[in-house]
């Protein structure tokens, strides 16, 4: 899609594909393709694109930015505004974000109550996961963990949308949860090459609906698998099949449970972050992490921690895009009285009055915020110092949770604790630096040996080329502030980095102005912050590399059958069940102990090549649900087990 088009509200979009003809609709996909590539005119705040020679679409956005009005997209030929034309370009337009469309007034059922008792009212809805003792439970999908050696429990079928039980969702909620359902498991069976326009805009208007019924999680879910099948059809760099693979099983997952049998309010989902009062607070900086988004989007968030130990957050997320990024390194943050950047932030504090908190640990900036800039702390001393006091297993622990279903606003502006920890560069393999943990208190036994990847890799932050300088000293002691990758073994994305106390020549050496830090994706490292080679120690060599226990486990054989179905659809996976292939894959998981994956398997292999006769004989592919739900009950015990495996890798080998 050209940057040059403004966001389109899911509605707007929706509503042109809709009026089009049957016939029409069968040209749309390779319209968009073309209108796509046609260069667009900006005049004013009105962008043109010539679709032909008599017809040209003129797009003109609101004041948000984004066309969220049908009249704000205009064609100038005969058949507008049920043309080709039309539908096409907007179809090419990105989806607009949630705040770039004006609110919806909620659709419910008078008299409608809650799980509280209370008549429902959807902004007053918090979003969540509903996750304890390890088990997510999800209403009839479970996924449990469990070691190499000791495998998950199966995982069942979610309850099917439609089956008759008491719930305390209204009556427009359970339509609008059942028509996102049906538009999904659409999607799911057509796979990524059949999931055009069409489809997309069928999904854009039953995510509108959810909306206006206040379902705003699955509304957010739905926007995101919309996102992805265009940069996935379109090949955009930064999208990725998993991230689609992840999005439609939330979006799945999400309304299967809305439609279930007493459905938690959790899975509702807010309209807007809530904040509530939090008093006073003293907070100190511990580092800044750019935000570049697939959607357009970029800033940066500086990561904060109170006398306490609680981690917060200060975020100035726009779109723009990397430049905005860059841009925002050093930006006035819109707390309090402005006089303070996000750069003098990273490495001091505030004192903040009246603050406000989201659920996330975001401060916000309303009215009675006041925040007045007091000297920061160093990593030594302090909160900061109680980082990197715990070994990596503790200060891992349960932080990377259970079967992972994404936070909406993740990509956007990523939150949450992080975790410190003092290690020695080993050297480089492959794709990613192997360091060995130093334990807390000079522990004789070595630490954890884990790999450290950077925490972005656009070629416009200075993640990767940080992460090569720190490669090419093996020997070199320093202390680092990370996030834990969810998705690999002992993986750490360090975003700051800091000189090791008493480390002598063997550690860091970096400008007084920095203050004891360097935010890996703006500050850039060089020579003479490294202690020249001869002054470290010399090191045995790479060891050998610690097995990866997600890469190595033969779960690989589910993971690519329940990708095959979103990238190829239900046919992709039918093919070779009928060659005889998955009673091998199948055989080869309850091997080594995976029966529920082995079950879960031959169950998706089956549904999928089921079929049946219409009344004149004729062949037909069976239930559309019971697929979509076997195909749910992989996806989530798939990405449950494996979020296991990695937790397993983050503890010593003596107790893992």
């Amino acid at each position: 899609m050209s940057p040059e088009l403004p966001p389109a509200a899911p509605e707007v979009t929706a509503a042109a594909v809709a009026a089009l003809t049957s016939r029409l609709r069968k040209k749309l996909d390779a319209a968009v393709e073309t209108c796509a590539a046609v260069p667009v005119v900006v005049a004013g705040a009105e962008r043109r694109v010539r679709c032909g020679a008599d017809a040209e679409v003129v797009l003109t956005p609101g004041p948000s930015g984004a066309v969220t009005e049908a009249e704000q997209a205009v064609c100038s030929c005969l058949l507008a505004p049920r043309c080709l034309h039309r539908a096409a370009v907007l179809s090419a337009c990105p989806v607009a974000e949630a705040d770039q469309v004006p609110p919806a007034d909620p659709v419910a059922d008078p008299g409608t109550t809650t799980g509280s008792g209370t008549t429902a009212d959807p902004a007053t809805a918090t979003g969540g996961v509903a996750a304890t003792g390890g088990v997510a439970a999800t209403g009839g999908v479970a996924a449990t963990g469990g070691g190499a050696g000791a495998e998950p429990g199966a995982a069942s079928a979610a309850q099917p949308p439609g089956a008759s039980a008491q719930t305390d969702l209204s009556t427009t909620q359970l339509a609008a949860a059942r028509a996102l359902w049906a538009a999904a498991v659409a999607v799911l069976a057509a796979g990524v090459p059949a999931a055009g326009a069409v489809a997309q805009a069928e999904l854009l208007r039953a995510s509108h609906s959810a909306r206006l019924a206040g379902l705003y999680r699955a509304e957010g879910a739905a926007l995101r698998v919309v996102r992805g099948l265009r940069g996935v059809r379109s090949r955009q760099d930064g999208h990725r099949l998993a991230d689609l693979v992840d999005n439609l099983r939330e979006l799945l997952l999400t309304t299967a449970l809305l439609t279930g049998p007493e459905p938690d309010p959790a899975w509702i989902g807010s309209a807007r972050r809530a904040y509530r009062p939090e008093g006073a607070l003293r907070v100190h900086g511990v580092c800044r992490e750019p935000v570049v988004s697939a959607t357009g989007f970029g800033g940066v968030v500086t990561h904060v921690i109170a006398d306490d130990g609680r981690w917060f957050s200060v975020a100035d997320v726009k779109p723009g895009g990397s430049a905005r990024a860059r841009g925002a390194a050093t930006a006035t943050v819109a707390l309090g009285s402005g006089s303070l950047d996000h750069a003098r932030l990273s490495r001091g504090g505030l004192l903040v009055s009246g603050a406000t908190l989201s659920s996330d640990g975001r401060l916000g900036a309303g009215k009675g915020v006041r925040a007045t800039p007091v000297p920061g702390r160093s990593w030594t001393s302090g909160p900061l110092a109680a980082l990197f006091a715990r070994p990596l297993s503790e200060a891992v622990g349960d932080g990377l949770g259970n079967a992972p279903v994404s936070d909406p606003e993740q990509a956007r502006q990523p939150a949450g604790e992080l975790i410190g920890c003092d290690l020695v560069i080993v050297g480089a393999s492959h794709d990613h630096v192997l360091a060995r943990e130093l334990l807390p208190g000079g522990a004789d036994r070595d630490g954890l040996l884990i790999r450290l990847l950077p925490a972005h890799g656009h070629p416009e932050l200075a993640h990767t080329a940080n992460l090569r300088r720190l490669a090419s000293r093996p020997g070199l002691r320093l202390r680092v502030v990370g996030r834990p990758d969810p998705d690999r073994a002992a993986t750490l994305r360090p975003l700051a980095v800091g000189p090791l106390p008493d480390g002598g020549p063997t550690t860091l050496r970096l400008p007084e102005e920095w203050s004891g830090h360097a935010d890996l994706g703006y500050d850039r490292l060089e020579g003479a912050h490294l202690p020249p080679g001869d002054a470290l120690p010399e090191t045995a060599g790479l060891p050998g590399v610690p097995p990866d226990a997600v890469a190595e486990a033969p779960l690989w054989r589910l993971r690519r059958l329940v990708e095959v179905a979103v990238s190829g659809g239900r046919r992709a996976v039918a093919q070779p069940a009928r060659d005889g292939d998955r009673a091998g894959a199948a055989a080869a998981l309850r091997r080594v102990g995976f029966r529920a994956a082995a079950d879960l398997l031959t169950e998706l292999a089956a549904e999928a090549d089921r079929r049946g006769r219409d009344v004149f004989g004729r062949t037909e592919e069976a239930d559309p649900d019971a697929y979509a739900r076997a195909w749910l009950a992989a996806a989530v015990y798939l990405a449950g087990t494996e979020r296991a495996l990695v937790r397993a890798t983050w503890q010593p080998a003596d107790r893992g």
